[in-house]
């Protein structure tokens, strides 16, 4: 399994709609608007790097709105230990 988080640059106005059309994609499990130099950011679980490549390049890249990608690719660990926020305590 390979895990990966996409920054997307998409053409101004086209954020949103681009989102909603990331989360309907097989391997995309969330999408967000964001603010910074990308404009929209997913999370997504694929079983192998050819199913990656299809993924950006065959489908995300083909989205109306889609300018850039740059997929920033999960390195595993067994010593990631998820605690709260301090926000949440």
């Amino acid at each position: 399994m390979i895990e990966a988080y996409i920054l997307i640059q998409v053409r101004s106005g086209t954020a949103h709609e681009v989102a909603e059309q990331l989360s309907g994609l097989d391997g995309v499990a969330e999408a967000h608007v964001v603010m910074g130099p990308y404009d929209v950011i997913a999370f997504v679980r694929v079983c192998d790097t050819e199913a990656m490549h299809e993924l950006t390049i065959g489908r995300m890249h083909t989205l109306p709105g889609v300018s850039r990608t740059l997929t920033c690719s999960v390195v595993p660990s067994q010593t990631c230990s998820h605690r709260p926020s301090p926000i949440d305590r």
